[in-house]
């Protein structure tokens, strides 16, 4: 039997809302229905961009107000991409809305703001999930695969998300404006890192962590410093540890390694997949060997591929989120997985950035 199609309201004209007005379309049981923003205007103008590059059938419309959205009847969902500070009281209105909600990340300020907001969508029986959209590439099942085949026994996590900013940018960005973003780099990079971690271990939260704000920049704007550059370290139970470092001040890189006692895994681009029909990562099962005076050490690598478009595709990854979303509620089910590993990854992160300020 069809379904219908689920219609979608977004909050705000942020940037990434951009890529993920393509994703709803590519996904295929979805569309856009309408865009709010403080000023219709403005909603008018990132629609009118949209729509030209990946037009609708009915051209979403323009709405005044997130609140004036969430009051309409013809949406069913909406994706909420305004700036941490805000997210708590529009997550907690579309919940109240009758509105499912695809949350930006971090979800939250805080871990106690985060379940409140949960505890909203629950209560109103709305599906709540965060918007990670590495989690949904079908890469993650095959890594799991080689996890299993290859590596053996986990020991070991190191994971790295870094970018180059101009310092434009840190000064006028509001990731450094500690208002609506005072997580800095650590809400906006390592969460990937941690929920990557917490993926590989099945769920399971350290028993210990560490963390150290490295840099620190303040906004133009004024308020507080927030981190820029911050590492962190976290111990499991059985001897595995797991490391991350996030920098808005250091080249791009995307590195997730998973080391075990027979072999390793290395995803080079595990947020954003380099552009391509493919994703994929390697295997190293390197093996020694003395014969003599000649000491030889075999690589052991190996490519894993799978037919997946890194981006703009409707197999990509940011396309199979919103699927995955719609399609869990067109089942009239709700998944208490997706927010209760959203609430594990704020927890870790405000656990490690309570530990690096207890240090200074």
């Amino acid at each position: 039997m069809h379904k219908p199609m689920i219609r979608w309201g977004i909050l705000g004209a942020a940037e990434i809302a951009r890529k993920n007005w393509l994703a709803i379309k590519n996904s295929g049981n979805g569309v856009v229905a309408a865009v709010a923003s403080r000023q219709v205007a403005t909603a008018a103008r990132f629609i009118d961009r949209c729509q030209s590059q990946a037009a609708f059938g009915e051209k979403p419309r323009a709405v005044e107000g997130y609140a004036t959205l969430l009051g309409e009847q013809d949406i069913d969902a909406v994706y909420i991409p305004l700036p941490t500070g805000l997210r708590k009281e529009w997550v907690i209105a579309a919940a109240q809305a009758g509105k499912h909600v695809v949350c930006e990340k971090p979800c939250a300020v805080s871990v106690a703001d985060l379940q409140e907001m949960i505890a909203a969508c629950r209560k109103h029986r709305v599906q709540f999930m965060d918007g990670v959209m590495f989690m949904h590439s079908r890469r993650l099942a095959l890594v799991r695969q080689a996890l299993a085949e290859k590596v053996g026994r986990l020991r070991r996590l190191t994971l790295a998300f870094t970018f180059r900013a101009d310092e434009n940018y840190l000064s006028n960005n509001i990731r450094t404006d500690s208002s609506l973003e005072p997580l800095g780099c650590a809400g906006d990079l390592a969460w990937y890192c941690i929920r990557f971690a917490l993926w590989a271990l099945e769920g399971k939260m350290p028993r210990a962590v560490s963390g150290r704000i490295l840099t620190e920049s303040k906004s133009r704007r004024g308020g507080r410093a927030v981190p820029i550059e911050f590492s962190g370290e976290l111990m499991f139970d059985g001897g595995v540890s797991a490391s991350f470092y996030s920098s808005f001040i250091t080249y791009n890189q995307q590195l997730a390694q998973i080391s075990g006692d027979l072999g390793f895994v290395r995803l080079s681009d595990f947020v954003l997949p380099f552009f391509g029909s493919s994703v994929g990562f390697e295997t190293c099962n390197s093996a020694f060997e003395a014969d003599g005076c000649n000491f030889n050490l075999d690589g052991g690598l190996r490519r894993w591929d799978l037919r997946e478009y890194s981006n703009s595709h409707a197999t990509a990854q940011e396309s199979n989120m919103f699927r995955d979303f719609a399609a869990q509620i067109q089942s009239g089910k709700l998944n208490r997985e997706w927010p209760d590993l959203a609430l594990k990854t704020q927890q870790v992160l405000e656990d490690c950035l309570r530990a690096a300020r207890s240090v200074r």
